[in-house]
């Protein structure tokens, strides 16, 4: 294992398309919910504890060696909305593209021809872990990180938030990040019927809304 390898891969200028979404936040500052550090933080901690949760569990599965199909349609299940559906294979196969370059493996071809139009992105990242070297922990560390990172670097763009509050704010969320991290991998651990099923309704219904919108700075 390499630590070098999960700061690549955790990267926000690794080039796997996440600085196109915004994981909802897009939405929330239009409908008057996120308007400043306080919010952010408050919105952030909900995300984490709930699609983050299931998202890292999912990529430490992958990391672990579960049969990425099973995972893939466990993804489906626990994600409710058509369009957060879409952006995750799409986020997944731009993942692909990234990953096969970086890091060349049959795992990675495998599953590459497996899910054409893409797998989901937590099932993306958990291989492309494995193909580098890395455990099932580090997977899910990318995964908590990145369902925090994403919406605060949104949020200075949408918001034109001071950037030392937002990463002020990722730095106060760090141990929570880090509990996450745990439970997601121990859930990994005990298989595919113990991965967690948290969800975030809201999340949902306003990423079907941000889809319909004629114009949007953000993917999603």
């Amino acid at each position: 294992m390499t630590r070098s390898a999960l700061l690549v891969l955790a990267d926000g200028r690794f080039p796997a398309g996440g600085h196109a979404h915004s994981g909802g936040a897009e939405a929330a500052v239009k409908a008057g919910r996120l308007q400043g550090a306080a919010d952010l933080e408050a919105f952030c901690r909900g995300r984490l504890h709930t699609t983050g949760l299931t998202s890292a569990a999912l990529a430490a599965a992958a990391a672990h060696g579960l049969d990425p199909h099973e995972l893939d349609a466990a993804a489906d299940a626990r994600t409710p909305s058509a369009a957060l559906r879409a952006a995750s294979r799409r986020l997944g196969r731009q993942l692909m593209r990234a990953a096969r370059a970086a890091w060349p493996s049959p795992e990675l071809d495998a599953l590459a021809a497996a899910f054409p139009r893409g797998a989901h992105q937590p099932v993306v990242l958990g291989t492309t872990a494995r193909a580098a070297g890395l455990g099932p922990e580090d997977a899910a560390h990318c995964v908590a990180y990145e369902t925090v990172g994403g919406p605060a670097t949104a949020a200075v763009r949408l918001l034109g938030l001071d950037p030392y509050q937002a990463t002020a704010v990722l730095a106060r969320l760090a141990p929570e990040m880090d509990q996450v991290t745990a439970r997601a991998a121990e859930a990994a651990r005990q298989g595919l019927d113990a991965l967690p099923a948290a969800s975030a309704p809201l999340l949902d219904l306003t990423a079907e809304q941000h889809a319909a919108w004629p114009v949007r700075l953000f993917a999603s």
